[in-house]
């Protein structure tokens, strides 16, 4: 199996996965456990990644990782706007394992100021967005600089997206049911 499970312990970054609460855009859960799960080479990156935070001092905060595909056919089912939610009928990176969306967290655990929140389907939310304030636009490039050094590529309209360039040629798509311990449904 290509796909790695992401632990604090491992990975040194926080975790919270937001589409397992109803601290997401469509207020409810998606995915019925937390776990956060990537493509071992996107695992990879994200240790590189981690460590470059640490020199800057700051630290990761995961907010999505791997996404089934049945969770992304319910994210696009409720908002089917295709700037912001990958149509389930293409896949999105997310379902490949080789997309990350996060934040950073000062020396003291709290979140950086980035201009707009995590899933904000606004102009604002894009990279080089203008009307957000300086500080939010240098932790945004602060995030851009670790990631992309660390081998990901960015999303233009979403400043916490991150995937490995090439993902839809590249890897395949995976399904819950990929998972040794599910993330949608009940395990047993």
């Amino acid at each position: 199996m290509a796909l790695v499970e992401i632990t604090p312990q491992e990975y040194d970054v926080e975790i919270d996965i937001v589409y397992a609460t109803d601290r997401n855009f469509t207020g409810a859960p998606i995915y019925l456990r937390p776990a956060c799960y990537l493509h071992q080479d996107a695992a990879a990156c994200l240790k590189k990644a981690s460590l470059m935070a640490r020199r800057q001092g700051v630290k990761l905060r995961l907010l999505d990782a791997f996404r089934p595909q049945e969770a992304q056919r319910a994210l696009w089912n409720h908002t089917p706007n295709a700037d912001f939610v990958a149509n389930p009928d293409i896949g999105s990176p997310h379902g490949r394992g080789v997309a990350i969306d996060l934040t950073l967290l000062d020396q003291n655990g709290k979140e950086l100021d980035m201009g707009t929140g995590f899933d904000e389907m606004d102009p604002k939310s894009y990279h080089g967005a203008e009307g957000i304030s300086k500080t939010a636009e240098s932790n945004r490039l602060l995030l851009l600089g670790i990631m992309v050094s660390a081998g990901f590529e960015f999303y233009h309209v979403e400043w916490w997206h991150y995937q490995l360039p090439n993902a839809r040629t590249r890897y395949p798509l995976f399904s819950d049911s990929s998972l040794k311990y599910p993330m949608m449904r009940a395990a047993g």
